[in-house]
């Protein structure tokens, strides 16, 4: 993203986003109830701008649905008039702000009102540092399964007064039936209520839809455990024996080193498993799956939706042709189809200076390719083998799964290069 520098007044009009919770305009300091009282345009949800009282002599506009493709030209269209956009809370908290910063190219002059998390974790007595805080509003709720782990402290922002239903549908589906939830109503409003259950047994008909769910995490006792780190059983995937297994694939994302906010190409896909796992490791992080077969394709975003990330990008397609038209990968995974002429190559050529490429294969045909782009690129070339204790007559011993050979690498710059003379 181009940076971005402060509106000042006078520039693009005089726009100002203010902060405003459901205690309405009671609520407002002095300093945003000014300027909502000289703004000559109000733009924002149809509930908030029912809160502003006549004194707010503005033209006021509700936002339209779907909201993010029509703030450029709704901006446009009252440019140089003094405009207000009201905001729920903290705009800069899961709210309009960053879709402003996004459509002006600058950093408008914000008043943010206390948020819902906020207000939530004070009348619970939480610390919200402490708190994990998941907005479900214009997203799917799956993405809450990423982060339940027994004893942790959720507080999911609802889409709407069906929320608590669906949530706690999806945690007795996701093995955490005996956790504790409360529903807290109108935060700071006059309307303002609380009520509590546990997901296996949610008593309660749907109420106002202006709520956030707060989340004491119980796992079931004997349900599957998924840690916080790659390598899942394999057992949480969904496949048909096309899977990187638990132990290499912890390997392999100990190799990609995915960070914050960067984009995995995931070739081969299989049944998903290494980008799921790259994208569980922060929300920030992206993924695209590239996988020629239907049935498998359909059966990662299954395995995406379950274990809470749904947003996992997949294409039904035979790589490199597939390939065309993605975005530029920080990291690029090779699972299968490394003989399919020129994949390697295809790979290599859009990865940036500093990206890595990790290619796995158990063929003597593929591994021939990946010893010859060692030679050329360098890297580090490893051969993982693992072995399982299985039961012999009433002994035990080892039985070795087919080892693995892995070539990870990261594309220098030009100058840093090593030459086929290595």
């Amino acid at each position: 993203m181009s940076p971005t520098v402060p509106v000042a007044p006078g520039e693009s009009g005089d726009l100002v986003v203010v902060g405003i919770g459901a205690d309405g305009w009671a609520g407002l300091p002095e300093s945003s109830r000014e300027e909502l009282r000289r703004a000559e345009v109000i733009v924002g949800g149809g509930r908030q701008l029912a809160l502003l009282p006549e004194e707010c002599a503005a033209a006021r506009v509700p936002w339209p649905s779907p909201l993010r493709p029509a703030v450029p030209g709704l901006l446009a269209a009252h440019a140089g008039r003094r405009v207000a956009v009201l905001a729920s809370g903290d705009p800069f908290f899961h709210g309009i702000g960053r879709t402003l910063v996004e459509a002006l190219g600058a950093v408008p002059r914000a008043l943010p009102h206390p948020s819902s998390a906020g207000y939530a974790c004070a009348r619970l007595g939480w610390a919200q540092e402490e708190c994990e805080v998941v907005s479900v509003v214009g997203r799917p709720a799956a993405r809450i399964a990423a982060v339940l782990h027994h004893g942790r402290r959720l507080l999911v922002l609802s889409a709407g007064a069906h929320t608590p239903a669906e949530v706690a549908a999806l945690l007795r589906d996701r093995g955490f039936g005996a956790s504790r939830m409360r529903v807290l109503e109108q935060l700071g409003g006059d309307g303002e209520r609380a009520y509590e259950g546990t997901a296996d047994d949610w008593p309660h008909p749907p109420g106002d839809p202006l709520n956030v769910v707060a989340i004491e995490c119980a796992a079931d006792p004997d349900g599957l455990r998924l840690g916080a780190v790659p390598g899942l059983p394999d057992e949480a995937y969904e496949h048909d024996g096309q899977l990187t297994k638990r132990h290499v694939r912890a390997a392999t994302l100990a190799a990609l080193a995915p960070a914050p906010g960067e984009l995995l190409w995931d070739v081969g896909g299989g049944a998903g498993s290494v980008a799921v796992e790259w994208l569980r490791t922060h929300p920030a992080c992206r993924a695209v799956t590239v996988e020629r077969d239907g049935a498998r394709a359909a059966r990662i975003v299954r395995n995406a939706g379950r274990l809470g990330v749904p947003g996992l990008h997949v294409v039904t397609g035979t790589a490199p042709a597939a390939l065309a038209g993605l975005p530029a990968p920080d990291a690029v995974f090779i699972g299968g189809g490394l003989t399919a002429p020129g994949l390697l190559d295809a790979c290599w050529e859009a990865l940036p200076p500093g990206g890595r490429l990790v290619a796995n294969t158990v063929t003597l045909e593929s591994e021939a390719l990946l010893v010859d782009r060692y030679r050329r690129h360098g890297g580090d070339l490893v051969r993982l083998a693992v072995a399982h204790g299985v039961p012999v007559g009433g002994f035990t011993g080892w039985r070795q799964a087919m080892p693995v050979t892995q070539w990870a690498v990261r594309k220098p710059a030009p100058s840093e290069a090593v030459g086929d003379e290595r």
